[in-house]
């Protein structure tokens, strides 16, 4: 069964390199992200754990956990964050999910229920594998990005949509097109205008259904 917008994550007990953990119990009160892989020692995906770490500063600032997922096994993880280490220029302290028997790809559907991983693999015998999942504290899904093998990610963009939902979530508003943080905002279609004059203040509308304001503080 796919995994939706809106849809509450599986409770998974994850072999880590941190340990063992209960995904639900690991996001606790926090926003969190988990980003997939298809094989550990891989060069796109290399640079994407270093471009994670470089980050780390960031994810603290926006209250959000972040976690890798390999179909590989704790000691590789342990073995690659010095790989990784080493590309990115900064120390990966997030942990990485050993996913050897395939259970957070099926139950996340990135993969098919009769997957599974054929001696001698590749990264090709896994290559749905690469998806962004960004969960709230309620533990609901509320974005996700998928990935083909040959594009790396933009983290960047993870980053700004993380913004966009903490955003939304904490004003109850939408955000436009290419929005960033300090830029106006999308008042919901369902508000009267009385009751968005009383919220937000002045704003300006664009369309019948499109009012723009900006968000004071």
């Amino acid at each position: 069964m796919a995994l939706r917008i809106n849809d509450e994550i599986p409770d998974l007990t994850v072999q880590t390199d941190h340990g063992e953990v209960k995904l639900h119990d690991w996001v606790g009160d926090s926003w969190a992200i988990l980003f997939s892989h298809p094989k550990d020692f891989t060069p796109v995906c290399t640079t994407e754990f270093g471009a994670v770490a470089q980050l780390a500063d960031e994810w603290n600032k926006r209250g959000t956990k972040v976690m890798g997922i390999s179909v590989d096994g704790v000691e590789e993880h342990k073995k690659w964050k010095g790989d990784i280490e080493t590309a990115g220029g900064a120390k990966p302290d997030f942990p990485i999910a050993a996913d050897q028997d395939l259970e957070i790809s099926k139950a996340f559907d990135m993969l098919p229920a009769e997957a599974y991983l054929p001696e001698g693999r590749t990264p090709n015998d896994t290559a749905t594998v690469r998806a962004v999942f960004i969960i709230g504290p309620d533990k609901k899904l509320k974005l996700s990005m998928t990935y083909p093998m040959n594009v790396g990610r933009n983290f960047a963009e993870v980053l700004r949509a993380l913004d966009g939902l903490q955003t939304a979530a904490g004003n109850g508003v939408a955000t436009p097109a290419n929005w960033n943080v300090g830029d106006d905002v999308v008042i919901p279609a369902p508000l009267s205008d009385e009751d968005a004059k009383s919220k937000f203040g002045d704003f300006r509308t664009v369309l019948p259904y499109l009012r723009m304001t900006s968000l004071k503080g």
